[in-house]
């Protein structure tokens, strides 16, 4: 299925640009990623968060996931991406 085009003249909306982040990546790694944890508008375009399994294991709570920020102009289109996390899939964050 085929991401939705932004009207002529407008840029992609929240959820388009979710989509592009996640497929592009997905071309990128050979993965597919489980979710887009966050996203948010910049003066150029979208910036979003992509958790990605790297290495199944068993039991499911010691799977190796990695957090990608990815980076996208304003109609969707990939600038770039960058690791910034590898985690447990179990793992809590705590503050303090």
């Amino acid at each position: 299925m085929a991401p939705e085009q932004p009207a002529e003249g407008r840029s992609p909306g929240v959820v388009h640009a979710m989509r592009a982040a996640a497929q592009q990546l997905q071309e990128l790694l050979g993965r597919t990623p489980e979710s887009v944890s966050a996203i948010q508008p910049t003066s150029d375009g979208w910036e979003a968060r992509v958790e990605v399994l790297e290495l199944e294991r068993i039991p499911e709570t010691t799977s190796v996931m990695a957090s990608y920020r990815v980076t996208l102009d304003e109609e969707g289109n990939l600038l770039g991406y960058e690791k910034t996390r590898r985690y447990t899939r179990g793992h809590i964050d705590r503050d303090g």
